[in-house]
Order: C-alpha cells, then structure tokens, then sequence
C-alpha cells in the first residue's frame, strides 16, 4: 500500500572513496547522503512506538557502513547499494537516495555533483 508518510534524513556527512580515477578511489572524500523513506507512520504517530517505525539512527548507521565500506566508480552504483540495504528494514516501502560528492575533480566551480534515486521494496505475493 502506498503511503504519503515519510521518514526523513538529510545532511548526513560520511567519508567514502568512490569516483573514477584512482586518487579517488584510495583517498577519502566527503559525501553527503539524504535518505526519503515512504514509511506508513499511522501506529507509530498514535501509539508512541519506536517499534512501529523506521530508527533514522539504524538508517544512519547503513548509509554510512555502505558508504565507508564499499568502492564504487558510480554515485549511481553507491546510491542503489544504500537503497538495498535499507529497503531490507522493517516498514519501508521505498526509498528516494540522494548522493552529493561535495568535491568532484573537474576545472569547473561546482559546490557539489550528485545523483538522486528511487526504489520500492519487493512485496510477496
């Protein structure tokens, strides 16, 4: 069932070694992650339990395992490996992932690149 609800992270600053060349791949760089989850908060926004919802700090904690841990040439790659490991969680029905390299190696001023993504989770039939 689709839902309106979300469940919001923005601004999560991790350290990963992603991009195409090798210096970026060896030498740590600074990404920053915003995470949309499509979450029905009906119970959790009348009961008060944590237990109905999705713990942005669990959320957090994958982006920045998935982020800190892995090696990938493409922020494209990078984002679909964060919205798999958190679709796996309980409540989650999609997932929008956005990705912002805060310094790409080009010869142009830019504060930032980045790649936003969506994906819903697999149901049972």
């Amino acid at each position: 069932m689709a839902t309106s609800d979300r469940v919001l992270l923005n601004g999560l600053r991790v350290l990963g070694c992603h991009g195409v060349t090798d210096e970026e791949r060896q030498l740590a760089q600074p990404f920053e992650v915003d995470v949309e989850l499509e979450v029905d908060l009906t119970d959790s926004s009348t009961r008060d339990d944590l237990d109905c919802t999705v713990d942005y700090a669990v959320v957090a904690a994958k982006v920045d395992q998935v982020v800190s841990s892995s090696s990938y040439r493409l922020l494209e790659s990078l984002a679909g490996a964060i919205a798999k490991v958190v679709l796996d969680l309980p409540h989650v029905e999609a997932i929008t992932v956005e990705i912002r390299k805060l310094r790409p190696p080009m010869p142009y001023d830019a504060s930032s690149v980045g790649v936003r993504l969506r994906r819903e989770a697999c149901t049972a039939t």
